[in-house]
């Protein structure tokens, strides 16, 4: 039996778009809305997108493109 590779999706995409990007996007900008403003219903108001935008593309994105099989088809013909 042959083990079956992890296809990871990450790896077609540039480097401002990595999981370690998108967490230090995210945790700057809600740190420094609470940095600048000290609000704390401003800084909620800028994490919520924030974290379904994090949410989408760390935990959603990456699933439903390794499902779609589209990446198979590029490891094929590269």
């Amino acid at each position: 039996m042959s083990e079956q590779e992890t296809i990871s999706p990450w790896k077609y995409k540039p480097w401002w778009c990595q999981p370690w990007s998108i967490i230090l996007t995210s945790a700057t900008l809600i740190s420094g809305s609470w940095l600048i403003f000290k609000t704390v219903w401003l800084t909620v108001l800028v994490s919520i997108p924030l974290l379904i935008w994090m949410g989408f593309f760390l935990l959603i994105w990456p699933q439903m493109m390794i499902r779609s099989g589209v990446l198979d088809n590029v490891e094929k013909h590269p």
